[in-house]
C-alpha cells in the first residue's frame, strides 16, 4: 500500500473537486451530499479518528457504493430476503422445498436476495434463476464462496462487512422469508423482527417455512410463548409480525395478500401515511376507526391524497412522481408508534375488505 499520495493524484483529486463544487448547486440531493462531505471534512480535523476507523469507514462506504449501484435498476420491484442455513444438502426436504418456493415466487413477479452461499440460499438462487435473483455475500473463513446458480451475475455484491450487506437485507426488503438454519438464520429473523418491532423498518411480511410435519419453527415459537409472553417481554400482539407454515402455497399467499390494497407506508412530522393501491369506503375506514382506536394517539384515521410533506424533492420532479405514488390514495392518523402487532392486525383487515379487486401486480412497488 502506498503511504503517501503522490502530487499528481493530489492535483487530480483538487480537479474532480473544483468541478464537482461547480455542479453541486445544480444536484437534486445537493443538501446531503454537502452533508456527507462536511462531516468528512469535519473528521478529518479530528484526532481520535485512527488509521483502522478511516479503513472501516473507507469500505463501508465501498460496500454501499457497490449496492446502491446494483440495487438502483430494481427499485420499483419487490423483493424477498430469504435466510436460512448453508449446510443443508440438496437432497434435503428443505433445500427442496426452498428451491420449489423460489419457482413459485418469482413466477409471480417477485425477485429474491440470499446471501449467495449454500443450502438454502443456493436453492432459492436454482428456483428463482440468475435473472430473478441478487446474492448478497461476504467472505468468511469457511462456506464463503458464491454458489454457481448466481457466481458471475452482476447482481452478486461481495461485501467486506456485516453490517453494511444486513443494511441493504432490509433496506431492499419487501417481505422476509426463513427456513431452518443456524445462528445467521436466528440472528437475521429476529433482527427483522426486533426493527419491525421498533418502528425502525416498514412493514413487511415476515414468513417462517418448514418443511411438512417440521418442528423448527414451532418449537422457535414456543420459545416464544413460554419465555417472551408470560414475562411481558413482548406484547401478545407481537406474534402478529409472522406467519409460521409448512405450506408454499400458504407461504406464497402470505407475501402476494400482505400487498393486495396495502402499498407502502412513511411518516410525515407526527403522522403515519399508509398507501393504497385501491381506495376504502366511507364505511370501511369507519370500521377501521372503530376496531383500530387504541393505536392511535388522537384523532381518527382519515382518507387523503398525498401529503405536501412526502414531496423529497423537486428537481428534476419529486420522487413520488417518478414512483408513480403520487396518486394513490392514502390512510393518515397518530399512530402510537408502539402496537406493531396491532398495526399489523389493521394491515391484515385492509387487505381483507370486501370489494377490491385482486391486484395484478403486487410485486410492483
Amino acid at each position: 500500500m502506498v503511504s503517501q499520495l503522490s502530487s499528481q493524484a493530489i492535483q487530480k483529486l483538487k480537479n474532480d473537486f473544483d468541478h464537482f463544487l461547480d455542479r453541486l448547486p445544480n444536484l437534486q440531493n445537493g443538501p446531503y451530499i454537502y452533508e456527507t462531505l462536511v462531516t468528512l471534512l469535519r473528521m478529518t480535523e479530528e484526532d481520535n479518528i485512527a488509521r483502522l476507523d478511516w479503513k472501516i469507514l473507507k469500505s463501508a462506504l465501498q460496500d454501499m457504493e457497490r449496492a446502491f449501484q446494483v440495487f438502483h435498476n430494481y427499485r420499483h420491484v419487490r423483493k424477498i430476503a430469504v435466510f436460512g442455513s448453508a449446510r443443508l444438502p440438496e437432497d434435503s426436504d428443505e433445500y427442496q422445498m426452498a428451491a420449489n418456493f423460489a419457482r413459485r415466487i418469482t413466477a409471480q413477479g417477485f425477485m429474491v436476495m440470499t446471501g449467495a452461499g449454500g443450502g438454502i440460499m443456493e436453492a432459492i438462487n436454482k428456483g428463482a434463476g440468475a435473472e430473478q435473483s441478487f446474492g448478497l455475500n461476504i467472505q468468511l473463513p469457511f462456506e464463503q464462496n458464491s454458489n454457481p446458480f448466481i457466481e458471475g451475475d452482476p447482481k452478486l455484491i461481495k461485501f467486506k462487512y456485516f453490517f453494511t450487506r444486513k443494511l441493504f437485507f432490509l433496506r431492499e426488503a419487501d417481505a422476509i422469508a426463513a427456513f431452518p438454519g443456524g445462528f445467521g438464520t436466528q440472528d437475521e429473523a429476529f433482527e427483522c423482527l426486533t426493527l419491525t418491532q421498533t418502528g425502525k423498518s416498514p412493514p413487511v411480511p415476515v414468513v417462517l417455512i418448514d418443511k411438512p410435519g417440521g418442528t423448527y419453527w414451532h418449537a422457535w415459537d414456543n420459545y416464544i410463548q413460554k419465555e417472551l409472553l408470560p414475562r411481558e417481554l413482548i406484547d401478545p400482539e407481537d406474534r402478529q409480525l409472522y406467519t409460521i407454515t409448512d405450506d408454499l402455497q400458504t407461504g406464497c399467499e402470505a407475501i402476494s395478500e400482505f400487498y393486495r390494497v396495502y402499498h407502502s407506508s412513511r411518516y410525515v412530522g407526527d403522522r403515519l401515511v399508509i398507501r393504497l393501491n385501491h381506495d376504502l369506503t366511507d364505511a370501511q375506514v369507519e370500521t377501521l376507526n372503530q376496531t383500530f382506536r387504541d393505536i392511535l394517539l388522537s384523532g381518527r384515521i382519515k382518507k387523503s391524497s398525498m401529503l405536501p410533506g412526502e414531496i423529497e424533492h423537486q428537481q428534476p420532479q419529486p420522487q413520488q412522481v417518478m414512483d408513480k405514488t403520487e396518486q394513490l390514495p392514502r390512510l393518515v392518523f397518530h399512530f402510537n408508534q408502539r402496537d406493531l402487532g396491532r398495526l399489523y392486525q389493521m394491515i391484515a383487515t385492509i387487505n381483507a375488505m370486501g370489494g377490491v379487486p385482486e391486484l395484478e401486480h403486487p410485486e410492483r412497488k
